[in-house]
């Protein structure tokens, strides 16, 4: 996994390209992100989470595979939920944005850019990593909860992407 900070429009467009193909093909899938086109991941927020540093690829063969954003935003739903620790948002980094592309499906990557957020925050002197994953994608909950990750519960909360759901909020302490 590395970050891409330098040749800015260059990555964009690739990064843009990779969401936009991932969108189109869990469409149809039994358990589709709920993602919609330039609405999530917005150009902004790509932008912006490039410019960071917070943008991190996962590659294979020179293919772009997946895409993970880590930074400490959140969405104020996160706030109905009990945390197992009161954490400072200094001291928590949350995942968005993790997608890896069906045709690398099966590889372990998923698991591996979730290894790597997990690092990350450690190197960050973070006190625990969270994130929401949309309510019924169950691949993506057994993902997490085979990582270590602890449910602490479900929230309704809005995106512009899936407007008014449920989401379950996931939370592991370092």
């Amino acid at each position: 996994m590395h970050c891409i900070c330098t040749r800015r429009s260059r990555a964009t467009a690739r990064v843009r390209a990779f969401y936009d193909s991932l969108t189109d093909a869990m469409a149809d899938a039994p358990y589709p992100p709920g993602w919609r086109k330039s609405v999530y991941p917005t150009q902004a927020f790509l932008d912006t989470s490039i410019a960071h540093g917070a943008l991190h690829l996962a590659e294979l063969g020179g293919a772009l595979a997946g895409c993970i954003v880590l930074n400490h935003a959140y969405n104020d739903g996160y706030a109905a939920v009990t945390w197992a620790a009161d954490v400072p948002d200094a001291q928590l980094l949350v995942i968005h944005a993790l997608g890896v592309h069906p045709r690398f499906a099966r590889r372990g990557i998923a698991q591996r850019m979730v290894q790597y957020a997990i690092g990350t925050a450690r190197t960050q002197g973070c006190r625990a990593l969270r994130l929401d994953v949309l309510g019924g994608n169950v691949p993506a909950e057994r993902l997490y909860a085979g990582q270590g990750f602890t449910c602490r519960g479900t929230v309704r909360m809005f995106y512009a992407d899936t407007g008014w759901t449920d989401y379950r909020l996931y939370e592991y302490l370092l």
